[in-house]
């Protein structure tokens, strides 16, 4: 019998319809909570919110879009009546060299990884503040903590939330919100298919563990910083990459 460590509490995911996402969902409504499922893959989100019941919802939510922000957050607290956590996980990766990037996939990269990143953290303060503190969850990767050839765009979003993560643990803190990154490394999820085969089997070769991570690994990372055991913990990095990042 799984423990109801997030009983009473809300969690708005982003990118939650599928891969990553769905399994964060799936976990801490496991564990409890409340969840709020946002995504622009609407089918796949609605499926997921119907299979778990009245306990979740989905939201259409452009990650990019600051109005999107506000009516996501909304819809979350007039659903559930508060938010506590929030989990930044849309992502979007494509991979080019510096030379062969255009300024339009640099700045799309940007937009969801980056901003979406930004708009999350400022729309959850105000019903953080009002619900006595929550925990923020920032997706990064460890493109986020070394440097990846021919993704140049990617990586520099991914270093960007682990500094934005630090900057705003420092800021919330006042007001008991702790802000924390994940960092997946090669994980068994569609994303991976933006790599050569090659890449992908010399990631896998590199990773001490020496197997290709799943999404639940990155959701029970997820789900720790979420609760109350880690509530010493904020403006850190948790590397979850089977020893990739040594």
């Amino acid at each position: 019998m799984t423990i109801q460590i997030l009983e009473g509490r809300t969690a708005l995911v982003t990118g939650g319809a599928r891969g990553i996402g769905a399994a964060i969902v799936r976990r801490l409504h496991d564990l409890g909570a409340g969840v709020v499922i946002t995504d622009l893959l609407d089918a796949e989100g609605e499926a997921l919110a119907a299979a778990l019941g009245q306990r979740a919802l989905f939201v259409h939510h452009d990650v990019g879009d600051e109005a999107a922000w506000q009516a996501a957050v909304a819809a979350a607290v007039e659903r559930f009546g508060a938010l506590h956590v929030l989990v930044n996980n849309a992502g979007v990766y494509q991979p080019g060299a510096v030379e062969d990037t255009s300024v339009a996939t640099f700045e799309w990269m940007v937009r969801v990884n980056q901003t979406g990143t930004f708009l999350g953290m400022k729309h959850v303060l105000a019903p953080m503040k009002a619900a006595g503190g929550g925990s923020i969850v920032n997706i990064s990767s460890i493109a986020g903590m070394v440097g990846f050839p021919g993704a140049c765009a990617y990586v520099g979003t991914k270093w960007a939330v682990r500094g934005m993560t630090k900057t705003a643990a420092v800021e919330f803190a006042p007001h008991r919100i702790r802000v924390n990154s994940v960092h997946p490394g090669f994980i068994d999820t569609p994303m991976l298919a933006g790599n050569s085969d090659e890449a992908n089997a010399a990631g896998i070769a590199a990773t001490p563990l020496k197997r290709v991570g799943q999404p639940d690994d990155i959701a029970a990372a997820v789900a720790y910083l979420a609760a109350d055991g880690a509530s010493f913990i904020t403006g850190t990095e948790l590397v979850v990459d089977g020893g990739y990042v040594l």
